[in-house]
């Protein structure tokens, strides 16, 4: 009797290492799935200032610079693995994107062009897109790290060496989305 015990409480011990090893993995997983939909949205918003800056730059004189900048967050956007690299480009697409609004702003009829509401309607629609996928990664690595710090399940993550995930952190700024409101003033 004391060996059947023993036996469906090392099975048991057994199952969930296996049950709680596989939601760390899958937590993990997913975690990464969601930066990269992060990284696609991002890209997006590239593709949409990239199309802003055309439309703008008959009334603006743009800076080389800026077309260099957009041009490299384009290509390294699908390299960066870290929600501190996402971050960056988060960032440096953020501050463009003011940049290119605030020469809207100073050209009236620049405001009412069809394609300049079309694209700010589309860089909207990205912004909520990025914020629901942040929102989702950061949920997804806060439940990998409860399990971390939790009993028993920080057990297996002792054993199998599991680290806390970190963070998407976006600058301050995001808490204030880029102005889009501009529109048929």
């Amino acid at each position: 009797m004391l060996k059947i015990i023993i036996l469906g409480i090392i099975i048991g011990v057994v199952f969930y290492t296996i049950s709680a090893y596989n939601r760390f993995m899958t937590l993990k997983n997913g975690s990464q799935a969601t930066l990269g939909q992060i990284k696609v949205a991002l890209k997006k918003r590239l593709d949409m200032i990239s199309q802003l800056v055309e439309a703008v730059k008959s009334y603006a004189s743009f800076e080389e610079e800026t077309f260099i900048k957009i041009t490299q967050m384009r290509s390294s956007i699908l390299g960066v693995n870290s929600p501190e690299e996402i971050s960056g480009i988060e960032k440096q697409s953020r501050q463009i994107l003011g940049n290119i609004l605030l020469t809207v702003e100073n050209y009236p009829e620049l405001k009412t062009s069809q394609l300049v509401k079309e694209l700010t309607d589309a860089v909207q629609n990205i912004e909520e897109e990025i914020s629901r996928h942040r929102y989702t990664y950061n949920n997804i690595v806060q439940e990998y790290n409860t399990m971390i710090d939790t009993v028993p399940s920080n057990i297996i993550a002792n054993i199998f060496n599991l680290q806390k995930l970190r963070y998407l952190e976006f600058s301050k700024e995001i808490n204030e989305r880029p102005s889009l409101n501009w529109k048929n003033e």
